[in-house]
């Protein structure tokens, strides 16, 4: 196997498992908070990463595509905590909450990574390779973050648009989401979910990043 493939996995491999656990635990913490139990009922509240890991979404599919694209495109999911909307205490305006739950975990998370390398560089630590993984960390968050809020359901983003839209609207954008994962696998694949979501959306987090942390733009190597 490719040296510069294991690095890199070894590198990611943390982050990514924190990023997709953290995720999906937040949704089952917010949905119980406001009244669903169904995630605690089954077990899925849970920082155990095998509780979230899909073998074919989480590891196999970004595998397979990173080799196959010479890491240009990867792509993959983890298994979704269910939540039963009706048994919310406010169904509509709770869901908006138990969506952004997971957005707002992996923002948090690139946060704490982005401080995990400032204070590598405070204490002038000459390992390279956890400083490669603070800014895997803050990457990986912040991609997962962009992209979870695309406003297509099933991703959080979808939900989130259905939840503030008027009922007469939010219907039929809510009978989008059995076609909502063939439609995000097209944008992704014709290149407007990067162009026109992700990076402007990357960006200014981490324009916003930079201006909190003065240290922030030497934990991600840009001078």
């Amino acid at each position: 196997m490719d040296l510069d493939l294991i690095r890199t996995v070894l590198v990611y491999a943390l982050p990514v498992l924190f990023a997709i656990t953290v995720h999906e635990a937040a949704h089952g913490y917010a949905a119980r908070h406001f009244g669903d139990p169904t995630a605690a009922e089954l077990g899925r509240i849970s920082l155990n990463p095998l509780r979230h890991i899909d073998p074919l979404g989480t590891i196999a599919m970004p595998v397979l595509l990173y080799l196959a694209t010479a890491g240009a495109f990867v792509f993959g999911y983890a298994k979704p905590v269910p939540v039963d909307w009706r048994r919310l205490r406010h169904p509509k305006r709770d869901m908006v909450w138990v969506a952004f739950a997971g957005p707002g975990a992996n923002l948090a998370q690139a946060l704490v990574w982005a401080l995990f390398g400032a204070v590598l560089l405070a204490f002038g630590s000459e390992e390279p390779f956890f400083g490669l993984m603070a800014k895997a960390g803050v990457l990986v968050n912040l991609v997962m973050f962009a992209f979870n809020l695309l406003p297509v359901p099933p991703l959080d983003g979808g939900r989130i648009l259905v939840g503030l839209l008027p009922l007469e609207l939010a219907r039929p954008v809510a009978r989008v989401e059995p076609y909502g994962f063939f439609i995000v696998v097209g944008l992704l694949v014709a290149g407007l979910v990067s162009a026109w979501w992700m990076l402007p959306i990357l960006r200014t987090l981490l324009a916003l990043m930079g201006a909190v942390l003065p240290s922030f733009s030497s934990v991600m190597g840009v001078s």
